[in-house]
């Protein structure tokens, strides 16, 4: 899979990208995540990328014609036109079923909003669909992207030692995922369960299975609709 992050920030997306499991990934060819800076594709000498917005308002808005130069940039690079996301708090939550269906995509393409946003012709003949990643405001698209990038990623093959490294982990099944526990057993008065120390399979599936239930039902009872 790639991943391309359009961004006025290029080298803030690549540090992040380039550590712990997804920097593996990517050096290990799992996946490929390319990130292009914006102002690449003005035509500004000072290159520019933002004006004033009509009928006045506060702050600057990002041009259309930079952006799309960026897009199209990357359309012929790839020889295809990817899905193109814009990280807007207009957009549908990010949630790991979202995470599923652009895992399962050959390419995506990430723009990162900045400044009050972006010209809405851009928006209206560009932007195939619009995520945000939680009702907050950020200071620019780039965390999103990056939050987007890594759920998407770490559920690619190779990526992760094993399948169920992501898919018994919570909000991947509908559940939170169950407790767990490391050496030593007993912690400042505190036990492992029993039932984790008994080397029976079955019987081990069977309790956090309802471990899973139980802190649901607790801690977001939302979730239990779908059960």
């Amino acid at each position: 899979m790639r991943i391309d992050i359009l961004t006025l920030f290029p080298e803030m997306c690549q540090r992040v990208l380039s550590e712990s499991v997804i920097g593996k990934a990517r050096k290990n060819g799992c996946i490929e995540v390319r990130c292009h800076n914006i102002r690449d594709y003005t035509d500004s000498p000072h290159r520019r990328v933002d004006d004033y917005p009509y009928g006045g308002g506060q702050g600057m808005l990002m041009q259309a014609d930079p952006i799309a130069n960026c897009f199209d940039s990357v359309c012929a690079e790839i020889g295809s036109r990817p899905l193109f996301i814009y990280t807007s708090p207009r957009g549908e939550v990010f949630s790991q079923g979202i995470a599923r269906e652009l895992a399962a995509l050959p390419n995506i393409c990430i723009l990162c909003g900045h400044y009050e946003g972006v010209d809405e012709r851009l928006l209206e003949s560009y932007i195939d669909r619009h995520i945000s990643i939680g009702d907050y405001i950020l200071t620019g698209g780039e965390l999103a992207a990056l939050v987007m990038t890594d759920a998407v990623a770490r559920m690619l093959p190779g990526v992760l030692s094993e399948t169920a490294s992501f898919e018994d982990e919570s909000h991947y099944s509908g559940l939170l995922e169950y407790p767990q526990y490391t050496r030593p057993a007993q912690w400042r008065g505190m036990n492992v369960p029993d039932v984790l120390l008994s080397g029976h399979e079955a019987n081990i599936k069977k309790w956090r299975r309802e471990k899973s239930l139980e802190m649901t039902a607790r801690l977001r009872p939302d979730m239990m609709k779908n059960q």
